[in-house]
């Protein structure tokens, strides 16, 4: 059986991963670039890159796609523009640029480190209202904060 990360690197033969500072490059050489951000609407409020496009992973297949109450009509539109996908850590990007990949996106590519990394390299990012948020608060918000239920078993 496979695990999440095993699910991960099975998709990484068909997915590429830009790091954070090239991302930063890519923005500066291509106003065009589309950044999806799929995280929970929750997380984009808190906090997110300037000019993303929430797309939360769950409707992502649907919102790519003409007649789905889902359909987001920028997206559909994308399949021959750069697209970065974004998430917090980097790994439910990659799935969702190979889902795109599957779905005829030709120029996307996953952000490796996610949203941590991308604050990590000191990078603007905005809350809901669009003010800035500092980089030691991002630091907190990306900290994983796991339950004890959440861990795994101690054989």
């Amino acid at each position: 059986m496979k695990n999440f990360l095993t699910l991960i690197s099975d998709c990484l033969g068909d997915v590429g991963e830009i790091m954070p500072w090239d991302l930063d490059e890519r923005l500066e050489a291509n106003p065009d670039l589309l950044i999806v951000d799929v995280r929970e609407p929750y997380e984009y409020d808190a906090m997110h890159i300037e000019g993303s496009l929430l797309v939360p992973r769950g409707i992502l297949e649907s919102a790519c796609e003409w007649d789905y109450e889902e359909t987001i009509p920028e997206l559909v539109k994308a399949r021959e523009r750069e697209v970065v996908v974004v998430c917090r850590s980097g790994y439910r990007s990659v799935l969702a640029a190979s889902s795109m990949k599957k779905l005829g996106f030709q120029h996307v590519v996953s952000l490796k480190t996610g949203l941590r990394g991308w604050n990590d390299y000191e990078q603007p990012l905005v809350d809901k209202a669009g003010k800035p948020v500092e980089v030691e608060q991002a630091d907190d918000y990306f900290t994983p904060k796991l339950r004890p239920d959440q861990l795994s078993p101690k054989p």
